[in-house]
């Protein structure tokens, strides 16, 4: 009998809530200092993870719980950035879904 597949799990730093790594968005801190989205989860850097609530983003980006884990001031540009693409995200889950 086969070994059940071990499914890694990650925190939303928002919500608290853990669920596996690949329904989380990982944003990452590069070593130069830049805050990114990382689509494949294997950009270097210091991670944090994301849910799809668009409560959760509003805590992470606009309220700061991303700048607590991931040590780092987001520029106004990085933030812009993080929120288009958590707005691109959105749209292409709900016409998959839709």
């Amino acid at each position: 009998m086969a070994k059940p597949r071990h499914v890694p799990e990650r925190r939303c730093v928002a919500c608290g809530q853990r669920a596996p790594k690949r329904d989380l968005v990982r944003i990452v801190r590069t070593p130069q200092g830049t805050v990114h989205a990382d689509s494949t989860g294997k950009s270097s850097g210091r991670g944090a993870y994301l849910c799809r609530s668009t409560d959760c983003w509003d805590k992470g980006v606009r309220r700061g719980s991303l700048e607590r884990n991931l040590q780092v001031t987001i520029s106004p540009r990085d933030r812009e950035v993080l929120l288009d693409y958590f707005r691109q995200w959105v749209a292409s889950a709900a016409l998959v879904e839709g």
